[in-house]
Order: C-alpha cells, then structure tokens, then sequence
C-alpha cells in the first residue's frame, strides 16, 4: 500500500461548510474512490490548513479519480470553499513522507520501518485537483525495511560462586553475633539487678546493727548506773 498526503488550505469561515459537505459525501463519491484504488483517507485540520493522507494501491489512483466525472461535480462544490493563489490555481501541495513505522499485531514482535533522512529531490507533477491544475512534485516509490524484532538485553552477569560463599559465610556470622548479642544483653541485666538488691539489703542491714548495739550500750549504762 502506497501512502499520499496533501496540503491544502481553506477560505476564511469555509470550514463548517467543508464538514458538513464530508460528513454528507455523495455515495457515488464514495464507489469511485473505491474503484481507482484508494483505501483511504484522512484529512486533518490547522486553523486554514487541510492535511490530507490517503494509502493507494498504486501511484496512478488519484489520477483516475480527479479524472472522473463524479470528481469533477465534486469540485465543482469544493473550489468555492478553497483558497487559490494568485493564478486561481488552488493552494496546494504534495507532503514528502521521511518517516513511517507499523508494528505487528498477535505478537509476532516485526517491525517495519521506513525513514528517509534526505530525501532525493523529486520531479514535477501536473495533476487535477478540485476542477484546477495544479503542479506539485511527484512522490518516489519508498521502500519499506523489515526490521528483526527488538532483543531483550541479557542479564548482568552473576557474581562468581567464591565471592557468594563468602557473602553467605559473613551473613550467617552477622546473624549468630547478633542472636549472641541479644542472649548476654538479658544475663547482664539479670546481674546488674541482683547486684543492686543486694547493695540494697545490706544498706539495710547496716542501720539496724547499730540501732542493736547503741540500745545494749544504753542498757549497760543504766545497769552501772543502778549500781
């Protein structure tokens, strides 16, 4: 399928009037696009300007069409919508195609590519388009490159099976150092505790001796005293 695009550019307050007539196309229209080979087409809107992009099944599709008489009433509605140059010739022109890409359905990961950086410089072509002549340059035949299909980049390289032993040998002695860690933390707490009871017991015991002793010293006194 052969890809054609066009530029072309509308009067002022033009573009209702242009929709409404395409949205309305004339069935007779549409059977003859189908039999000079054009599949589709599409026309995009700037402000003015109308991008027309079709796909035909070979270069002479359009030349069949503008040639037709349903084509020529057809312009004749249309041009009064269009801007024309100075020399009442319509204001348009061919589009050069640098880049196209389709990928592959159902998977099949094919992708076709096509992509001019610079393109030749192309031949003039008079052709007829809304009932007027109009010379524009005519498009090359384009091929189209059939790429492979993108490869998944490979995985980092694993590390060497020494240097995993020795990751592993050094994690297993992190997690036993911990475990140790946390069976003193609880032993030296238990000591620390017993240690202070203890402290605790004898500061208590202290008092109460001298309390003993100064009350058997108070009762020898007064035993001498009597006497």
């Amino acid at each position: 399928m052969i890809r054609r695009a066009f530029t072309m550019r509308l009067k002022p307050d033009a573009l209702a009037e242009y929709k409404e007539y395409h949205d309305n196309i004339w069935p007779e229209l549409v059977a003859e696009i189908e039999r000079a080979g054009i599949a589709s087409i599409t026309t995009f809107q700037r402000d003015l300007d109308l991008f027309l992009v079709s796909e035909i099944a070979d270069e002479t599709a359009w030349d069949k069409l503008w040639n037709s008489e349903v084509h020529k009433r057809w312009a004749e509605v249309m041009q009064p919508l269009m801007h024309l140059r100075e020399d009442g010739i319509v204001e348009a022109g061919e589009l050069n195609e640098v880049f196209h890409i389709t990928v592959g359905g159902a998977g099949n990961g094919r992708v076709s590519i096509l992509a001019v950086t610079n393109p030749e410089p192309r031949s003039e072509l008079a052709m007829e388009i809304y009932g007027e002549s109009m010379s524009v340059p005519a498009s090359p035949a384009q091929p189209i490159s059939e790429a492979p299909a993108p490869v998944a980049p490979a995985p980092a390289a694993s590390a060497p099976k020494p240097a995993r032993k020795m990751v592993v040998r050094r994690a297993k002695k992190a997690t036993v150092k911990k475990a140790a860690a946390k069976k003193r933390a609880p032993a030296k707490k238990s000591k620390r505790k017993a240690a202070k009871a203890a402290k605790k017991k004898t500061a208590k015991k202290k008092p109460a001796k001298k309390k003993a002793a100064a009350k058997k010293s108070k009762k020898t006194a007064k035993k001498k005293r009597r006497k």
